[in-house]
């Protein structure tokens, strides 16, 4: 897990190195480990390193294959390095150190840009070969890994963080007014390739873009999951999907253990990082540490869920940190949250995994976690009024229950200067767009996919990477292997929705995780502080909004913001949050990056 940043240029220019060390500098927090620099005429790479596989020097990065003529920047893990190592080997290649990024530069070797294919883990990853110029781009399956690009005629520089991309100086930082709708309509969700900003795109998951020396690119998407039913699998009765769920998850799990340093658990007490550690525990895994975290109540909302992750940590015996952060750190960890964030992130889970990682990266420098599984199994309570919607109503029905607010009200919200009701709505363009798809049979099934390989990468996903890598600190989620994910999509519909939500993996974990675990009452990583807004949080967003930038940039309808400030906790987006914060956290973070 590391920072990954580069140039290439097309226009006959050496690449700007100082550009490129300044990216790489910004990154340090992501590989606190090591750094390097290396160009070669038209591009330069840079690297911040975190240690996990091969801590020698013979892992560093950007990692020169001279043999082979290629050289390569890497972020992320490749669980079956060690067997795609010997396959390799056997068709004659040979190695100079035991990193998973050695291994990628072989891969691409034999097969090209097909050697995605073959590997399994997460990844953003540039292969450059030296010979022909040729450069490689690509992310893994779920985009668990970032890659942000700012691409111009002439250039293209990209990062694993698009802070990072702005440290190198000339970014068109205008807003981009479709991103800024769908910000406002999907709870901060900017879906690739697009951003907040008009000048920095991002590559979308499962994708590998081929660029030739003259800038001409081309790109192909690898991977899709299919939310259909096998024929193979018609006879298979509920308790075969189960057993199949639980030996994919098995072998999820046991793949993220491979490291070369300890791995810990993020164990909030809900029933998917129960199963994880559930899992662990069944493989032998001994002295396994386990993190939580609590916070103060407020607005009559619990802060903490220590009393089922203290069960579930004496039930299988780890060694459990209990992380209970003191109000005093709460308000400074809400800046350096918004510093942290990639793009602008409305969940105030955010703030809880930072503070998390804080705390845990002193422990472990890897930890697995169950995000994702309420996306891929059906965990939210906007699948069920879905069950049973035609295909053809399925974006209207989706959008009642998910979408933050309708489009007239959307243009209601925007400032003067941003808004255009004779504009079509783009949320809903989008919705039709991904949902008229082939590859899903049901509504539910192409809602689970949606969130699955869209609204999941660019909200759970990408919080548990910028928060987490805050702090050098690795976030594996078994949840979304692709293997699995593949198999839990053609698992019918019904099944995951029984039970309250995530029916099929419930019953799949009878047995294996405590029964008051299972028969809860979902939970959320909460944070009540901000949730319900008042004293010095609700001074916080009062300054944000108030800010010369703020006005100047005139996002919002001024008159609406007085009316919410006024009334901080009463208005609630289609998901239940705090509609406030979510026009504050986009100014504080575009006033935090310097953007105007």
């Amino acid at each position: 897990m590391c920072g990954i940043a580069g140039e290439l240029r097309f226009d006959g220019r050496s690449a700007d190195l100082g550009a490129v060390d300044r990216m790489t500098a910004c990154q340090v927090h992501r590989g606190p480990d090591g750094t390097g620099l290396w160009s070669n005429g038209r591009v330069a790479l840079g690297h911040r390193r975190l240690s996990i596989i091969d801590l020698s020097a013979a892992g560093a990065q950007p990692m020169v294959d001279a043999p082979l003529g290629l050289s390569v920047v890497f972020n992320g893990c490749i669980y079956n390095h060690r067997q795609l190592r010997a396959e390799l080997e056997g068709k004659g290649h040979r190695f100079f150190s035991t990193s998973d990024t050695e291994v990628i530069g072989k891969a691409y070797a034999e097969w090209g840009m097909d050697c995605v294919e073959h590997l399994l883990g997460m990844f953003a990853f540039v292969v450059v070969e030296h010979a022909s110029g040729r450069t490689m781009l690509a992310r893994d399956r779920l985009g668990i890994k970032p890659l942000y690009l700012d691409e111009r005629p002439g250039r293209l520089r990209f990062a694993s963080t698009l802070p990072a991309l702005l440290e190198s100086g000339d970014v068109d930082t205008s807003i981009d007014r479709t991103a800024l709708e769908h910000y406002l309509s999907f709870h901060s969700v900017v879906p690739a390739p697009r951003t907040i900003l008009a000048g920095v795109t991002k590559l979308p998951p499962a994708t590998v873009r081929m660029i030739e020396p003259d800038g001409r690119a081309s790109d192909h998407v690898y991977w899709e999951p299919a939310f259909e039913r096998d024929p193979d699998k018609a006879g298979w009765s509920d308790e075969d999907w189960q057993e199949a769920l639980i030996g994919s998850l098995r072998t999820a799990v046991e793949r993220r253990m491979v490291a070369d340093v300890p791995v810990g658990v993020l164990l909030s007490g809900g029933i998917d990082s129960s199963l994880v550690v559930a899992l662990l525990a069944e493989a032998g895994q001994t002295d396994l540490a386990t993190f939580s975290i609590g916070f103060d109540s407020a607005g009559g909302e619990s802060g903490d869920e220590f009393e089922y992750s203290s069960l579930v940590a004496r039930h299988f015996g780890t060694d459990h940190h209990r992380i209970a952060i003191d109000s005093s750190r709460l308000l400074p960890g809400i800046d350096g949250t918004v510093a942290a964030m990639s793009e602008p992130m409305v969940s105030h889970d955010c703030v809880a995994f930072y503070l998390l990682s804080e705390d845990v990266s002193k422990s472990v420098k890897v930890v697995q976690s169950g995000q994702g599984a309420d996306e891929v199994l059906g965990g939210y309570d906007w699948y069920p009024p879905l069950e049973g919607v035609p295909r053809d109503e399925t974006v209207a029905a989706y959008s009642r229950v998910f979408v933050d607010r309708p489009w007239g009200e959307l243009q209601q919200l925007l400032g003067p200067a941003w808004r255009d009701a004779a504009r079509p709505d783009s949320a809903t363009a989008f919705l039709t767009s991904q949902f008229s798809r082939p590859g899903a049979d049901t509504s539910v099934d192409a809602a689970l996919r949606n969130d699955t390989t869209i609204m999941l990468v660019d909200d759970p996903v990408k919080r548990v990477d910028n928060m987490t890598m805050a702090w050098g600190l690795e976030a594996r989620v078994p949840f979304l292997d692709h293997e699995f994910v593949e198999l839990v999509a053609q698992i019918p519909p019904e099944l995951k929705l029984s039970d309250g939500g995530k029916g099929v993996l419930k019953r799949a974990s009878r047995g294996l995780v405590p029964d008051a675990v299972i028969d809860r009452t979902k939970g959320y990583f909460p944070v009540p502080a901000i949730r319900q807004l008042e004293g010095p949080y609700l001074e916080r967003v009062r300054a944000a909004l108030h800010d010369p930038a703020a006005r100047e940039r005139g996002l919002f309808d001024t008159a609406r913001v007085e009316r919410m400030l006024a009334d901080p906790n009463s208005e609630r987006t289609t998901l239940g949050s705090n509609a406030l914060w979510q026009l504050a956290l986009l100014e504080m973070w575009l006033q935090e990056h310097g953007i105007r």
